[in-house]
């Protein structure tokens, strides 16, 4: 789930929805919404067409929160580098 595996494709594991999250954004502080209709753009513009719901894109951000890189402030996603995180 977290990694590519047998039954999880490498474009629906969480570490890569996490990362097409990242990229999609642009690390620019944007509201739930916005990364949502951002992801789902940039997935079509690069061809990802294995399905992703909203739930799935929910525990990526669960997973960026886990590794200290996105944290959500008065309803606005911000990113953090990695060497920001605490």
């Amino acid at each position: 789930m977290i990694v590519p595996t047998k039954g999880v494709a490498p474009q629906r594991a969480l570490l890569a929805v996490g990362a097409q999250i990242v990229i999609a954004t642009e690390r620019q502080p944007v509201t739930i919404n916005q990364a949502w209709r951002r992801l789902l753009a940039w997935r079509e513009a690069n061809d990802h067409r294995a399905p992703l719901t909203f739930w799935w894109f929910a525990l990526s951000l669960d997973l960026l929160f886990a590794m200290g890189l996105v944290e959500l402030e008065r309803d606005v996603l911000i990113f953090r580098a990695r060497s920001d995180a605490p």
